[in-house]
């Protein structure tokens, strides 16, 4: 099966509405830890890296993206084989706004919390998308 980036940025949208709704968090005081380097590895190594289970739902030679869930929420996890077709992924994904926390060839998709939760553990930066596509909740 062929994946276009089309195909996974919507599905990526699609899971970070389901994962985000319309909840808020308090991220702020969260946003000021520390951080650390960023992470590298496998999808597995940087879900075990936060402590979740992933249940794949892309796996392909390009990207390979799960579900997870731990303490701090639920997240879109997706790495990729190379780093042109992350940053093409993310550029898509971002037009339905969220958080994103990137690192080299890897993304965690959530809310603003989580996000930054994560970042504690996996390091990174945290991208902001614009959504285009309001929805209320």
């Amino acid at each position: 099966m062929t994946w276009t980036r089309e195909k996974l940025a919507a599905g990526a949208a699609a899971a970070l509405m389901v994962l985000t709704g319309c909840a808020g968090a308090d991220g702020a005081d969260k946003a000021r830890q520390k951080v650390p380097p960023a992470a590298t590895g496998s999808l597995e190594d940087l879900a075990a890296d936060v402590r979740c289970k992933p249940q794949i739902q892309t796996d392909a030679d390009t990207i390979r993206q799960a579900i997870c869930r731990n303490s701090d929420g639920r997240f879109v996890l997706a790495t990729f084989a190379t780093d042109r077709g992350q940053r093409e992924w993310i550029n898509d994904a971002k037009d339905y706004g969220g958080f994103y926390l990137v690192g080299r060839k890897w993304v965690a998709v959530g809310d603003d919390g989580v996000v930054n939760a994560l970042r504690g553990t996996l390091g990174g930066d945290v991208e902001i998308g614009t959504d285009h596509h309001a929805h209320t909740g």
